[in-house]
């Protein structure tokens, strides 16, 4: 903002009258015929206005009748249009003073009329009572400027009339419907607010936003909105609703009836999902002034004409109205705060902000200084020269010409941004239209073929199998119209991916999976690259268009413009989450699907990076892994939100870890893996197990229920002891003596790759203590040989290919198992004398360790490590190509395969 002002002492408030009165004709009159007001101005404009100040103007007039109202509102309204007008003009007041300077004098007047008009009302019929005999106030919603907080100094104000509910008065000499008694209230506010005495008005009052406009009731009850909403709401009141805010302050706020009224709005100004289609709404309302002010020639309007202050708030709001419901964080009102909150959450990019910003600080000044000439609301550029001077000199600039260059510099600056955002999608009649509306016309094979598809014959088969079906001939107009737009473009950007067919037929099942959400189908069409980002991604991997499918809303995250930094800050991750569960505090279905929204959105911005080749396999599995630690810890602060009040000592955290094995515990997890989990507790308070227990099971059923916004995790937790029939949470020392005397070899295996990962870090010490010690146990090799050989043939027969021709990478001979097995081996058998294989540092690290302190020989490790990488790769690969078994054929394996069975027969041969 423009906050490079010089402060105005008291002393020298004086000398910058003159200023202000060369400039304002309406301030020199004013002090003509009020000289009382100079007084006024010399002990109160050194400094900015207060609503205090201007309440104790009122109280002190005491008016006692509606002609006195009158009176004194609006001598205050001389007063602080003089204040404010010397005080800009002078230098010494930034735009925030003066906009929040005139919404403070219209909350103050709107406020002591409404009051001092009630109780005269109530004289004559009595307290207007609801349902439960309790007295009612009238609701005054302030919209537009005013909702804003952002009025300027010769503004009208839009107001909307709502009562609580319908009833009767009761305490007066005669009873009257609600309805009655708040119409009359109704019509006596505008009166001693918009009627023209002797003294002026203090604003014009303007009623044409209230349901149904002019021709709608002036008043309603609650009820009457919220059914208007439901039944009547039209796009540009959702618009326009943005900045409603309940004015009554004081004796006149009510704050269950003013929580209720938002409870209305809310639902019906923010859609739950992404509101893409607001776009085409805003650009429809945005053409329709347009053409008003071509109409009546009024290009240099600025808040109207090309490049105004219109423009600004309707980009603001557009982005309101797509994330405000699934982001609370915007359902703010005054421009220059959206604008900063788009910047800061990075849905505009900074030097918009920045470069918008300053247009609208400028254009709302010149604004304000264009109106204090005559206090008239007007927006136009003056014609002559002597008007013209002076309104350059009062922003600073020798002359008009100079003066203009700069606004015209700002107008460009708002236009092309306002191009970007509401330009239309492409226009005219697509060339490949014929093909999708007439899949069988004579040419359409060979225009295919000449695209790049290799069966156009099965693609227009299915093309029109899909317009056929009831699915599509059922869809609403508008949505068939979109997905029929979208149609040709999705076939032209299939043709230009590496795998045109399979590209085409993913996205057309994609298409009909969102046909019925409008709002999916607005953002491919409103954003062309998104959907060549779409086509690009489902075009190189199956699994990517399945997750696309299951999780459409993650097709938003195409615009982002940080989903190829591979540079991922994780304390702001965390901020970002912290800061969304906040606003649903209590909300558990809210959580749960922020957690999984959260979560998807990062996986996604994952998987589009490795597509692209920005990530290799250890470095993105090291990044799920991670990512999985996060959820899992907030999972389980937010699951404990819930039961600490049933702890003795409720201020406490948890004495309870999570303990990761498996993929998660290598950090080895894919983007399909689930989570190998153990729950651990060491709370010495008496009968507490069945608490963690309950902490357990609410965790488990958070990451792995279906939500509206999908799954979190797959959880298993059978590697905890005795598995199922085992304790959900175990103690610790519980969890020791079970290792010591009871595991199994292979859960001494599995151990080897198990580590804390969240929850209590004290608990998690604990944990990594006890598995290093069981790691360290002396074992007879010749006896844990012959274990871990009974072990992996077991997992053989079960899932071995037991093919010549194909090789599974992960389960045959010489595949991954194999290379965990050798490592694990290493492990249990020479921790004892060797402290670092106790390590969870993966396998590829593992066998170097191995070599180093003499366990196996390099010349077999090196090919192994390779082969562990590839195969790793090559399963990855697989997976994304949503291949259920990862195998490829054996001879393109079979150097690698020949590695880890000699390293395997070296290491197994000599116990």
């Amino acid at each position: 903002m423009d906050t490079t002002l010089n402060p105005l002492c008291a002393n020298t408030a004086a000398t910058l009258w003159p200023a202000a009165q060369r400039h304002s004709r309406y301030l020199r009159d004013l002090l003509a015929a009020r000289p009382e007001i100079a007084s006024w101005l010399m002990e109160h404009a050194s400094l900015p206005l207060t609503a205090r100040q201007m309440g104790d103007f009122l109280a002190a007039a005491a008016p006692s009748s509606e002609e006195g109202l009158q009176r004194v509102l609006r001598q205050l309204r001389q007063r602080v249009m003089a204040t404010l007008i010397i005080r800009d003009l002078g230098g010494a007041a930034p735009l925030s003073e003066v906009v929040e300077g005139m919404t403070q004098f219209a909350d103050v007047t709107t406020n002591f009329a409404l009051d001092f008009l009630h109780r005269q009302l109530c004289e004559q019929f009595g307290e207007p009572l609801d349902s439960r005999c309790q007295a009612q106030r009238l609701l005054i919603i302030g919209m537009g400027k005013l909702g804003g907080r952002e009025l300027n100094v010769s503004s009208d104000v839009d107001y909307i009339f709502v009562y609580p509910e319908e009833g009767q008065t009761a305490g007066g000499r005669r009873r009257i419907d609600n309805y009655d008694f708040f119409l009359r209230l109704g019509k006596r506010l505008i009166a001693a607010l918009g009627d023209c005495t002797a003294d002026g008005q203090v604003f014009r009052v303007d009623m044409r936003l209230r349901p149904n406009g002019d021709s709608g009731p002036l008043v309603g009850s609650l009820g009457s909105l919220e059914n208007y909403f439901i039944t009547q709401g039209r796009e540009w009141e959702r618009y326009a609703w943005i900045k409603a805010r309940v004015m009554n302050e004081g004796v006149n706020l009510q704050q269950e009836w003013h929580q209720a009224l938002y409870d209305s709005v809310r639902p019906f100004v923010f859609r739950k999902y992404l509101d893409f289609g607001a776009i085409n709404a805003m650009r429809d309302l945005h053409a329709q002034i347009r053409r008003e002010v071509a109409r009546k020639d009024m290009a240099e309007h600025i808040k109207l004409g090309p490049g105004g202050i219109r423009e600004i708030e309707f980009m603001a709001q557009v982005f309101q109205l797509i994330r405000g419901g699934r982001e609370p964080a915007l359902q703010i009102r005054p421009t220059l705060q959206v604008l900063a909150l788009l910047a800061e959450r990075q849905w505009l990019p900074a030097e918009s902000e920045r470069e918008l910003t300053a247009a609208y600080v400028f254009l709302r000044r010149l604004e304000h200084r264009l109106q204090y000439v005559r206090d008239a609301q007007t927006h136009k550029l003056p014609t002559g020269d002597a008007d013209r001077l002076q309104i350059a000199e009062s922003m600073g600039f020798a002359d008009w010409p100079a003066f203009m260059a700069v606004l015209d510099a700002h107008r460009a600056t708002v236009g092309r941004h306002f191009e970007q955002v509401f330009s239309e999608p492409e226009e005219g009649r697509h060339p490949l239209a014929g093909i999708w509306e007439e899949a069988a016309a004579d040419d359409s094979l060979d225009r295919l073929a000449n695209l790049g598809f290799r069966t156009p014959q099965a693609l227009l088969q299915r093309l029109q199998s899909f317009r056929q079906s009831g699915r599509y001939l059922q869809l609403p107009a508008s949505n068939r119209e979109r997905l029929d737009a979208l149609g040709p473009r999705l076939i032209d950007a299939a043709a230009a991916t590496a795998t045109p067919d399979a590209t085409w037929q993913r996205g057309l099942d994609f298409l009909d999976t969102i046909s019925r959400r409008g709002a999916y189908l607005a953002l491919l069409q409103q954003y062309p690259q998104a959907l060549m980002k779409l086509c690009e991604l489902i075009g190189s991997s199956a699994w990517a268009a399945d997750y696309l499918t299951r999780h459409p809303i993650l097709l938003d995250e195409l615009l982002d413009s940080r989903i190829f930094d591979v540079r991922t800050n994780w304390q702001h991750f965390q901020q970002e989450l912290q800061m969304r569960l906040a606003q649903h505090v209590g909300d558990v279905e809210r959580e749960m699907d922020i957690l999984r929204e959260t979560h998807h959105a990062q996986v996604f911005h994952f998987l589009a990076q490795d597509i692209v080749g920005l990530h290799s396999v250890e470095h993105l599995a090291d990044r799920l892994s991670e990512l999985a630690d996060i959820m899992v810890q907030t999972t389980l602060d937010l699951c404990w939100q819930k039961l600490r009040q049933r702890h003795p000592h409720p201020e406490r955290p948890p004495r309870f870890a999570v303990i990761a094995y498996g993929k998660l515990g290598g950090k080895e997890l894919g983007f399909a893996s689930d989570l190998d989990l153990v729950y651990v507790h060491d709370d010495p308070e008496p009968d507490i197990g069945g608490l963690y227990a309950r902490l357990g099971q609410r965790m488990s059923t958070w990451m792995s229920s279906q939500t509206p916004a999908g799954m979190l995790f797959e959880v298993d937790l059978r590697l905890r002891p005795n598995g199922d029939s085992g304790m959900l949470v175990c103690p610790i020392t519980a969890f020791r003596d079970y290792q010591l005397q009871h595991a199994w070899p292979w859960e001494h295996q599995a151990l080897t790759r198990a580590r804390f990962c969240a929850g209590d870090p004290a608990v998690g010490a604990q944990f990594e203590a006890i598995r290093i010690e069981i790691l360290r146990q002396p074992r007879n090799l010749a006896t844990l040989r012959d274990e871990v050989l009974a072990m992996r043939q077991r997992m053989l027969d079960q899932h071995a290919s037991r093919s010549e021709e194909d090789f599974d990478i992960k389960h045959d001979r010489g595949g991954l198992i194999d290379v965990e097995f050798i490592v694990q081996y290493l492990v249990l058998g020479h921790a004892h004398r060797h402290d670092r294989l106790c390590g969870n540092l993966g396998n590829i690290a593992l066998l170097g360790i191995a070599v180093e302190i003499g366990l196996i020989p390099v010349e077999l490790a090196e090919p192994v490590q390779s082969a562990y990488r590839e195969f790793r790769r090559l399963q990855h690969v697989l997976r994304l190509n949503a291949k259920r078994r990862a195998r490829v054929e054996r001879g393109s394996v079979s150097r690698r395969i020949a590695a880890v069975r000699a390293l395997w027969e070296w290491v197994f041969a000599t116990p």
